[in-house]
């Protein structure tokens, strides 16, 4: 059984391989590798130009799997995506080609400009990784993880993804505008030509194996499962809600718990790593009422309250209860 330490040491290899092209963006990269050690999906929502499709991109070079970017236009057919047979006039047959979603790390680049059709040609691979088109179903890569990305100031022409795909995210994240120092580090660093990764982690193929045993090591107390159950049932329960977190949230958002402390070289969990993981592991699948929305809440601005309201459980045995 692999131990934290060792967990740690390979995701800060992996960390700052990504921090020599991707600037600014380590606690991101951090939840991506958090993301794919529990096996999770991760939207990216935020303004073109500020490095979505780069950090994607930059984080499977850098982990050696296999990559492909699907560019989700409104003519894009659910076939484009999961694979189509193709008559082969020499032996009189049909052959299956695989499409894109056969990848260890698919970019779903601009997802909300497919139709629903499409997109939802998503929803079984994203959760029961596999695929199935003219009545065969076929298995996916391991490890398989959808990455998309979602701009979301431009509405026309979109078609907002639904809460059932939504729920299948693990987490939705938002990259932000660097800072004035990040930016003039971008500056320097692409006015030429963009870098690559040296791939120092792609020669050690068991790299994720080393984070996924990890886990076994890593312990969640009584005190911090009650937490994480106590701010889930709020999402059902509060006034400025119209839907709450599901069962599957308050799953991912333990999941996700054990694999930040494994890769902080921790054994245990922490009520601070459910409190750093919560707004992005819940407020999407939250739905605020019409008259929260008017007021200009969102989801992270109740989930932030939320987390304000519960009590953090203090003075307790990591290991116990």
């Amino acid at each position: 059984m692999a131990s934290v330490l060792e967990a740690k040491a390979v995701a800060d290899r992996i960390l700052d391989e990504v921090d020599k092209v991707v600037v600014g963006k380590r606690a991101q990269t951090e939840l991506l590798l958090a993301a794919l050690t529990v096996s999770g999906h991760v939207l990216l929502e935020d303004v073109p130009g500020v490095g979505k499709t780069l950090l994607a991109r930059t984080f499977a070079r850098v982990s050696g799997l296999s990559f492909k970017r699907i560019q989700f236009t409104p003519d894009l057919l659910p076939a484009d995506v999961t694979g189509v047979s193709v008559f082969n006039q020499k032996d009189g047959e049909f052959h299956w080609r695989p499409g894109p979603i056969f990848a260890n790390i698919v970019l779903a680049d601009e997802i909300n400009r497919a139709t629903p059709r499409t997109q939802s040609s998503l929803l079984e691979a994203m959760e029961e990784r596999q695929v199935t088109t003219e009545g065969v179903t076929r298995p996916l890569p391991s490890p398989f993880m959808v990455i998309a990305t979602q701009n979301p100031v431009e509405m026309e022409g979109t078609f907002p993804l639904p809460e059932a795909q939504l729920d299948r995210f693990l987490l939705k994240l938002s990259l932000g505008y660097p800072t004035r120092e990040e930016e003039e580090r971008v500056l320097a660093r692409f006015v030429d030509d963009v870098p690559a990764p040296t791939g120092l982690v792609a020669s050690d193929a068991g790299w994720l194996a080393v984070l996924k045993d990890s886990l076994n090591s890593v312990t969640i107390s009584q005190a911090v499962t009650s937490y994480i159950l106590s701010v889930v049932e709020k999402t059902r329960t509060h006034a400025g809600l119209s839907l709450g977190a599901s069962p599957r949230g308050a799953l991912y958002l333990a999941k996700l718990s054990k694999a930040l402390a494994a890769i902080r070289g921790r054994e245990y969990v922490l009520p601070d790593d459910v409190k750093y993981l919560a707004p992005p592991c819940l407020a999407h699948r939250v739905i605020p009422k019409a008259e929260s929305a008017l007021r200009g809440k969102t989801g992270q601005d109740v989930i932030a309250e939320i987390l304000a309201e519960v009590p953090v459980p203090v003075g307790f045995d990591p290991n116990g209860a």
